[in-house]
């Protein structure tokens, strides 16, 4: 992240049986484990729709599907005591391989470093057990989860 700049990501949350899948995070600052959805920055010139389905693929080597825009939500926030800013295009989407949906963890790479994505039960993040990350995203996710 370059200190100063806004960042504009994309992000898609995949759920499932009152799960959803994020990849873990850590802060070493604040010594706190916490969970987001897989995506990344949107490149010049590249749509974010575009932008998922490119993460998705580079992250984990998924295709997916049926993907839909939430909304935006604008996150600031200090991550390893260093200050950021990013507007976030939220989306909704499939793995056509259903496999994914049975897996956790699943290992993927994401800039050369490993990642780490897992299923986390909606009522963890919503009791606080793990937080959710960008702040408002869980508020998102629960209008879309049908009782």
């Amino acid at each position: 992240m370059k200190p100063g700049k806004v960042r504009a990501i994309a992000l898609c949350v995949f759920i499932k049986n009152g799960k959803l899948l994020v990849g873990e995070g850590f802060d070493e600052v604040k010594q706190k484990a916490f969970g987001r959805p897989l995506g990344g920055t949107i490149e010049f010139g590249e749509s974010s729709h575009t932008t998922i389905v490119r993460e998705i693929r580079e992250e984990l080597g998924a295709e997916i599907t049926n993907l839909r825009f939430l909304g935006v939500l604008e996150n600031i926030f200090t991550y390893n005591g260093e200050p950021g800013h990013e507007i976030v295009l939220i989306y909704s989407g499939e793995f056509i391989d259903q496999g994914y949906y049975n897996r956790s963890p699943i290992e993927g790479i994401e800039n050369g470093h490993p990642i780490r994505a897992i299923w986390v039960s909606l009522e963890d993040f919503a009791q606080g057990i793990m937080p959710l990350y960008p702040t408002g995203l869980l508020d998102m996710v629960l209008k879309e989860v049908k009782p």
